[in-house]
């Protein structure tokens, strides 16, 4: 267990303070933060409670949403933050189409050029990799999947986002790999194995069949769903990561669960399926 991570939106409902306490409680050695609850706790104050802990934190999610016009200056606050808490990686959901709010109707006049909002990204990229590198920090790119193109990220896919990555150096610029993004693709273990020292972050939860109609919301407990976990983390392991396995849920019911409850079952999942 001593590479299990709680990403904190599979709890959401704790703060960071509650969270820390969940994973001491429940001996998991590492966190992934998410600067919603970071900023609410206050950065001077999170510092602290992690170091106190003894706890590391695996990531800081997320910085990207670089094919906006406003993402610098959030995304240098952002990768400060993650030095300050020494985060080892940012990820980076990179954005959808402009003009395309996440989750929302689009606005008036949004752009449908889908390679231009690519370029957009790398364009961004350019500036924020070495700033993130002097400080430390990792920019984590994270492919999602197809259906989160329009609005959340145009890298669909792991083989683009190592694309996007091999333009930098590898300790400015590595991937996520997430399982509930990537089972799908027939590529995905060849692109791996490509990818390997660039992984910085390895993500677990899994696809639920149905979906939900918030699709958002269709991660659910490995185990819950149709991901075979055994051969992506050989696959990972394989391509010499060596790092902290986060559980990362959106789930409705796991959100409104007990979150001890959550956490003793996802131990168990972990133990049994991931590992």
């Amino acid at each position: 267990m001593n590479r299990l991570s709680l990403n904190q939106w599979t709890t959401r409902r704790w703060s960071l303070a509650d969270a820390v306490e969940g994973c001491v409680r429940h001996e998991i050695p590492a966190i992934g933060v998410w600067r919603q609850q970071l900023h609410e706790c206050g950065l001077d104050r999170a510092v602290k409670l992690v170091a106190d802990s003894g706890l590391r934190v695996s990531s800081l999610c997320r910085g990207g949403f670089l094919t906006e016009g406003t993402a610098l200056d959030d995304n240098r606050r952002a990768i400060d933050e993650a030095a300050e808490l020494g985060a080892p990686c940012l990820v980076m959901v990179v954005g959808g189409l402009p003009g395309v709010p996440a989750g929302e109707t689009p606005a008036a006049g949004f752009s449908r050029d889908l390679p231009a909002a690519r370029e957009r990204v790398a364009e961004a990229l350019a500036v924020l990799a070495p700033y993130a590198g002097e400080r430390g920090v990792r920019l984590a790119l994270e492919p999602l999947h197809p259906m989160y193109c329009a609005d959340r990220a145009v890298i669909s896919t792991l083989g683009q986002a190592v694309d996007l990555a091999e333009a930098f150096p590898v300790e400015q610029v590595g991937v996520v790999v997430d399982t509930f993004h990537v089972w799908w693709d027939p590529q995905v273990f060849e692109q791996i194995a490509r990818a390997g020292r660039r992984i910085a972050s390895y993500q677990v939860c899994d696809w639920l069949q149905p979906l939900p109609a918030d699709v958002l919301l269709g991660r659910g407990m490995m185990g819950d769903g149709v991901i075979d976990f055994g051969p992506l983390t050989a696959a990972v392991e394989a391509a010499g990561y060596r790092g902290d396995i986060e559980v990362e849920i959106f789930n409705a019911d796991i959100w409104a669960a007990d979150p001890d409850e959550v956490l003793t079952t996802m131990k168990d999942r972990y133990r049994t399926l991931v590992r």
